[in-house]
């Protein structure tokens, strides 16, 4: 439905507001799940980042009236945000809501639930979390999802540091510099000596 948009170099000296929306949302006619996409915002603040969110959505979704969130990982919560000639409303549950999830809600259509990836997940993370939640087969809450992402990027980099460790151990017995050209190798095979 929607495609993302990953950071590039060009987009860090962007504003929010001008950057392209980082936003994938499940195909249309999927079963329903606990998650209905990802929205990797570029910052923790709310007033600055829902207006493109909500602004995108609204054509697709029906008109958002309200969101909630978890404020573990917001410091600010405003009670309302303006956004395209009309008012939303923010609100927060502490205990009720996944800390990494967004609801927003439309009074003619229903609820939807995104993923929210930290802002300062490396791209690579942040792109296998927005596959990973559009999947069809997803089970996993959106807490359930960072903590998988967080432990594939760590067997991810345990596995480069032992190709690392492996590469720097070969290296010091010899690796590239043992090797001998096959000519070397051919020049000094003896000629066998015939007649005797």
């Amino acid at each position: 439905m929607t495609a993302t948009a990953l950071l590039t170099p060009a987009d860090e000296d962007r504003t929010p507001c001008s950057s392209p929306l980082r936003l994938v949302l499940a195909p249309l006619g999927t079963a329903p799940a606990l998650i209905d996409g990802a929205w990797w915002p570029r910052s923790r603040d709310l007033t600055a980042e829902l207006p493109a969110l909500i602004a995108v959505l609204d054509p697709l979704w029906g008109r958002i009236t309200r969101v909630t969130v978890n404020p573990t990982f917001w410091p600010v919560i405003p009670r309302k945000v303006p956004v395209h000639g009309h008012v939303v409303h923010v609100g927060w549950f502490e205990a009720e809501q996944d800390p990494h999830k967004l609801l927003l809600l439309s009074y003619t259509v229903g609820r939807w639930d995104l993923l929210v990836i930290p802002p300062d997940t490396e791209p690579a993370t942040a792109a296998r979390l927005m596959a990973t939640a559009t999947d069809p087969s997803r089970t996993l809450t959106a807490t359930g999802l960072i903590h998988e992402g967080e432990r594939f990027r760590t067997v991810a980099e345990e596995a480069a540091d032992r190709d690392s460790l492996r590469e720097a151990v070969w290296d010091s017995e010899g690796g590239h510099a043992a090797r001998t050209p096959a000519a070397e190798v051919i020049e000094h095979v003896p000629t066998p000596v015939v007649g005797m």
